[in-house]
């Protein structure tokens, strides 16, 4: 590949703008959180973005163009959120976003973009209500009501009766309790502590002590990676960190905590890829000097794939043309996460998740 076929990222303040060369270009868009409480899985769902480019650009672009994506940072909020949509769509004119990775994010961001009659791609969030977002808004990631109910047998597979369980108060989080216990008290469990906490909070101790009171078997958690840190950090300091923590996406609950605290957690995590997933796993770690840092980048990554192919099947980058392709394309797409199939409401309908373990500094596979 000639020098003029790099990949250059261009800062404009906290947007990046990923551009292969100076020629006429498809332009996407994408609203990830570059700040916030998840920074470090939007810098991850980032580094899915750029390789995607590379590789698209490699093998001539779209619709014989260089493919352009303009990222934007949400700030981790909705009002971020939307004012990075406005001018994706008014500045920028793009027909495609991707983002975001919080589900409270998602759901406004959708809808602003499904009413401006763009498509809008979710690549990291999970409530059920992401599904209400609307008719061309596509889900390549899972929703709770998969990942609950893995989570839940296999709680229950280790043994785990009496759970105490805390979350977000938001949209995800809700979602993920509502979902989870329902599937915790059909197999013979019980959720006896239940915190839905505020986000932003300096220090959790008083949730962490409730649920304490309860003496459960296991602490079942799942918490955007610097609130995780929190909690994570408070409940060693308060010896609660003796019995059993489950992280329901153990790499976000775990991407920001030392390896020290995080040490012996268990969890579940949506599958990094499917079987033609190693080529990106290899291409990351080439490009970055390091394994991929969480399961979003692949995701991400799927999400401009999947947008590609689309616009070269419509031949065109009108978004009603875009969306109708990639309906077309569900069950057909495969991607570094696997096979992608929709549902009618233009969700995932199969999702793999992996069982883990965090040790010696890193998430490991558990049987």
């Amino acid at each position: 590949m000639s020098p003029r076929h790099l990949v250059t990222p261009l800062f404009t303040g906290l947007a990046l703008t990923l551009l292969a060369f100076q020629a006429s270009a498809v332009t996407l868009g994408a609203v990830l959180p570059l700040t916030g409480s998840s920074a470090s899985i939007g810098d991850d769902q980032r580094r899915g973005i750029e390789l995607a480019i590379a590789d698209i650009n490699a093998k001539g672009g779209v619709l014989g163009e260089p493919l352009k994506v303009t990222i934007e940072d949400s700030g981790d909020g909705a009002t971020g959120a939307l004012d990075a949509a406005t001018k994706l769509n008014t500045v920028n004119k793009v027909p495609v976003v991707l983002g975001e990775y919080s589900s409270s994010v998602s759901i406004p961001l959708g809808q602003y973009l499904v009413k401006q009659g763009l498509v809008h791609l979710n690549i990291g969030s999970s409530s059920p209500a992401i599904r209400k977002i609307g008719a061309t808004s596509y889900s390549l990631i899972g929703l709770d009501d998969l990942s609950a109910q893995f989570a839940a047998k296999d709680v229950l597979g280790m043994g785990y009766r009496k759970i105490a369980f805390i979350a977000p108060n938001g949209a995800y989080g809700q979602g993920i309790y509502e979902q989870f216990k329902k599937y915790i008290e059909a197999g013979g469990g019980s959720v006896v502590a239940q915190v839905l906490y505020t986000p932003g909070q300096s220090s959790y101790r008083r949730e962490l002590q409730q649920m304490q009171r309860s003496q459960p078997d296991v602490f079942v958690y799942s918490a955007y990676g610097q609130e995780a840190a929190v909690i994570n950090r408070e409940s060693f300091d308060l010896g609660i960190a003796k019995t059993p923590w489950y992280g329901i996406y153990l790499s976000m609950c775990t991407t920001d905590t030392p390896a020290q605290i995080a040490n012996g957690q268990l969890g579940m995590e949506v599958a990094s890829l499917g079987p033609a997933g190693k080529a990106f796993a290899s291409e990351y770690q080439k490009k970055y000097g390091f394994a991929m840092k969480s399961s979003y980048s692949s995701y991400a990554y799927d999400g401009v794939m999947l947008a590609a192919a689309a616009i070269d099947q419509a031949k065109s980058a009108d978004p009603s043309k875009i969306a109708a392709a990639i309906k077309s394309l569900g069950g057909t797409f495969d991607g570094a996460t696997g096979t992608l199939a929709l549902d009618a409401d233009g969700q995932r309908t199969e999702q793999p998740y992996d069982k883990l373990v965090y040790k010696n500094g890193a998430l490991q596979p558990r049987s």
